[in-house]
C-alpha cells in the first residue's frame, strides 16, 4: 500500500471499520475534517465517533453526512465572518453566548435526534457541580455539541436536564473511552496537542478603515486589546490567548495521561501550535494539514491492512 492508495480489500469484503476520538483544540480542530476525509480515502469505514468540544462538532456534523456543506462554508470564511459569528454577552459566566453559532450550524447541516444518526455519535461534556465526565449519546444533535463546546469564562455554560454542562476536554480531551465497547476494527484517536513546528509570524490584523470616535472603533479596539496584535516585536499574549494557551497545557497533559491509561490502536498527532484557537479563518490551511498528518500516520502504521480488533 501507498500512502496514498486506499486499504486493500478482498472481492466480497467489507472494509476495515473504525472508531474514532476527536480531540479538543478550538479552530485547531478543524484538521479533523482532513483526517475523516483521509481515512474515508484509505479505503476505511468510520461507525462510530466520539468528540470533546471542537471534536464533538466536527464529529457530530460528520455523523449527519453533511459534512462536505460544513468544509466548503468554513473554507469560505475571513477573520471579519468570523467576528459576525460571536455573540457577546459578558454575564451568565461567559463572554459568548454561544447561540448565534449554535442556529448557524443548525441552519447549515440541519438538526437531528443522535440515536437516529447513520452511525454512533457521543458528546463529552463536564457536569460542573458534580464534576463528571458526561457522554451525551441521545437527544438532540446540536444541544449535546453546544454543552461540549461551552469552554469555561469563553461560553455560557449549556443546561441539558438540569445539569450545568461545559466543555467536555475539562476530564476528557481526546474521548477514546467511550469507543471501548464499540463494535469496530480499530479505535483511532486524534489530538491536536503532538510536538510543536516551527512558528510563522502572525499576519496583520484585518481592520476595516473607521473615525477614531466610532461605535466600530471602540468595538474593534476592545477585541484588539483582547486577542494578539500582528507585532515585529515580542509582545504579550492577549487574553484569550493565554486562557487558551493554560487550557491547552492542561489537556494536553491530561489526555497524555488518559492515552497511556486507554490506549487507542492508532494516534494521529497534529502540532499543538498549529493555530490559535480562534483562527478560523485558516480553516483551508489547517484541514489540509490534518489530512497530511493521516496520511503519514497511516502509511507508517503497520496494522493498517489487517484488522486486530473483534469485530
Amino acid at each position: 500500500m501507498t500512502s496514498t492508495d486506499p486499504v486493500g480489500i478482498a472481492p466480497g469484503r467489507r472494509p476495515p471499520t473504525v472508531a474514532l476520538a476527536l480531540g479538543a483544540g478550538g479552530a485547531k480542530g478543524l484538521a479533523h475534517i482532513g483526517v475523516i476525509e483521509e481515512i474515508e480515502a484509505q479505503g476505511f469505514q468510520i461507525v462510530a465517533i466520539a468528540g470533546s468540544s471542537m471534536g464533538a462538532l466536527i464529529g457530530g456534523i460528520h455523523a449527519t453526512g453533511r459534512l462536505d456543506v460544513y468544509r466548503d462554508w468554513v473554507c469560505a470564511l475571513a477573520k471579519l465572518d468570523v467576528l459576525r459569528l460571536v455573540d457577546w454577552s459578558f454575564s451568565g459566566g461567559g463572554l459568548i453566548k454561544g447561540d448565534k453559532i449554535i442556529e448557524t450550524m443548525r441552519g447549515l447541516v440541519g438538526d437531528a435526534q443522535i440515536e437516529e444518526l447513520p452511525l454512533a455519535f457521543t458528546a463529552v461534556a463536564t457536569d460542573l457541580e458534580r464534576g463528571r465526565e458526561v457522554w451525551l449519546s441521545r437527544g438532540g444533535l446540536f444541544e449535546a455539541i453546544r454543552a461540549s463546546i461551552a469552554i469555561p469564562t469563553v461560553f455560557r455554560p449549556h443546561t441539558i436536564d438540569g445539569r450545568r454542562l461545559v466543555d467536555g476536554a475539562l476530564l476528557n480531551p481526546v474521548p477514546v473511552t467511550p469507543l471501548i465497547r464499540e463494535r469496530a476494527d480499530y479505535l483511532i484517536a486524534v489530538s491536536v496537542d503532538g510536538p510543536a513546528v516551527a512558528a510563522t509570524p502572525p499576519e496583520p490584523p484585518l481592520q476595516p478603515a473607521a473615525a477614531e470616535d466610532s461605535y466600530r472603533y471602540r468595538i474593534g479596539e476592545f477585541i484588539g486589546r483582547m486577542l494578539p496584535r500582528g507585532e515585529s516585536r515580542p509582545r504579550e499574549p492577549g487574553t484569550l490567548e493565554l486562557l487558551t494557551q493554560a487550557m491547552d497545557l492542561m489537556q494536553a497533559n491530561l489526555s497524555r495521561l488518559r492515552l497511556a491509561a486507554y490506549a487507542p490502536d492508532l494516534l494521529i498527532q497534529l502540532p499543538h501550535n498549529m493555530a490559535l484557537a480562534y483562527e478560523f479563518y485558516r480553516a483551508h490551511e489547517l484541514i489540509e494539514l490534518g489530512r497530511l498528518q493521516a496520511r503519514a500516520a497511516l502509511a507508517n502504521w503497520p496494522r493498517a491492512g489487517t484488522p486486530q480488533r473483534e469485530a
